[in-house]
């Protein structure tokens, strides 16, 4: 039971286009749902700014060609996932819905005091 209730935070970079196909795959498992009275639903902090990547020899980049350094506008989510099977799932499922090869995700357990 304390597994079900332990907190993640997700956090995920991805192109501007992506964006709300990426925030609704990740709402539809559950993501950015916060415990309590309020049943607060699609919750997440949304901060624009430009990332950079050289796409190597094997790549199939998705923006930009390999071998040259892009940079590209990005947006950075961040969102809470009560319970590790949310997590997992959201990360799932961020994953199919995003056009990168490699999508840039972290996620970190929330330690109450």
């Amino acid at each position: 039971m304390a597994s079900a209730l332990t907190k993640y935070k997700l956090v995920f970079n991805v192109p501007p286009s992506a964006l709300e196909a990426c925030k609704a795959a990740i709402f539809a498992a559950g993501a950015g749902r916060y415990p309590g009275a309020g049943n607060y639903t699609e919750c997440c902090f949304t901060v624009f700014g430009k990332g950079q990547f050289r796409p190597g020899d094997a790549a199939n980049p998705h923006i930009g060609k390999v071998g040259e350094l892009e940079y590209v506008e990005e947006a950075r989510v961040e969102t809470l996932c009560v319970g590790e099977d949310v997590a997992r799932k959201a990360v799932e499922a961020l994953k199919k819905a995003h056009p990168y090869e490699e999508p840039a995700y972290e996620v970190y357990k929330i330690e109450d005091f």
